[in-house]
């Protein structure tokens, strides 16, 4: 039996067509795992995952634009290579949850109740901890269109936690976000 006669038998067992059955790579992914999955919280992940990712790509794509502007001279630059590695860090934990739930589903692969909501759950986490490294990140004070600002003061009910990520070593912007990555693995594994 051929690859593409296993996946079409998969795609049979789990009650997928041949048109739903072929989604095609990364940007056919997220249709498709929304409409296979049956968790309602996978399914806000893709459509809130999905939203975050394109927004980080644009993002990251416009800042790599800028630094190609402002590094023009050069050949080669490290901090060129850098942009691309962080990019990628940021974007990959959110959408691999889509990507392996996509996968599981096409193939036929029968998972632990909780598999697609679990996962879907670690992708929401990765999200909040971007947020959180950033913050804690921060520095005292930085320059904003050739004015030196100062970090805002916590204030409200997160006003605690705001000040214990002041508090933090500026490396905890990248430490937070890179442990709480391993969680979608981790569920992968733990949920198969």
């Amino acid at each position: 039996m051929t690859d593409a006669e296993g996946s079409r038998v998969a795609d049979d067992r789990a009650g997928v067509t041949d048109a739903e059955g072929g989604y095609r790579g990364l940007f056919g992914a997220f249709p498709y795992a929304f409409r296979a999955s049956g968790s309602l919280t996978f399914k806000s992940f893709v459509v809130f995952g999905g939203l975050a990712a394109a927004l980080l790509g644009v993002l990251f794509l416009l800042a790599l634009v800028t630094l190609f502007g402002a590094t023009a001279q050069a050949r080669f630059s490290v901090v060129r290579a850098f942009y691309v590695v962080v990019a990628l860090g940021a974007v990959v934990p959110i959408v691999s949850p889509v990507l392996l739930v996509a996968r599981s589903h096409r193939r036929g692969i029968a998972r632990r109740p909780g598999y697609d909501a679990g996962l879907a759950i670690a992708g929401y986490l990765f999200i909040l901890s971007l947020y959180v490294g950033m913050v804690a990140a921060l520095p005292e004070t930085f320059v904003l269109d050739g004015e030196t600002t100062a970090r805002p003061t916590p204030a409200g009910a997160f006003a605690p936690a705001v000040e214990l990520l002041y508090a933090l070593p500026r490396i905890a912007g990248l430490v937070i976000p890179a442990v709480v990555a391993c969680a979608v693995p981790a569920v992968h594994r733990l949920r198969r």
